[in-house]
């Protein structure tokens, strides 16, 4: 590498409290509104990326980034968005299955 290359270095963007300086993934952005279709992805986004214990701490089930992952806010934030509470989101990652059915205001668990 040469001594004249020069190197840019881009500010520490951080969005929110829990994220660390030098974070480049920003989360995922929400639908306009929340489909039944949406909520289905969400729980299996939920289940698949679920905290797993790790020698270094709690990490994402499916692909060992800190948990919790871009994935598993996203859809948290549409499963609340669509009405969950966390008790019931809690509920559907301890169940395990990425296919399950959401409940819905109008159609309890």
């Amino acid at each position: 590498m040469s001594s004249s290359t020069a190197h840019r270095v881009r500010p520490a963007v951080s969005s929110g409290p829990d994220e660390l300086p030098g974070d480049v993934l920003r989360d995922i952005p929400l639908p306009p509104y929340v489909t039944g279709e949406d909520a289905q992805f969400a729980v299996r986004a939920v289940v698949v990326h679920a905290p797993r214990r790790w020698s270094g701490g709690v990490v994402c089930r499916n692909d060992a980034s800190p948990h919790p992952c871009r994935l598993h806010r996203w859809g948290t934030r549409v499963l609340t968005l669509r009405g969950l509470r966390a008790a019931e989101i809690a509920a559907l990652i301890e169940r395990g299955d990425p296919t399950a059915v959401p409940p819905t205001p109008d159609r309890p668990a």
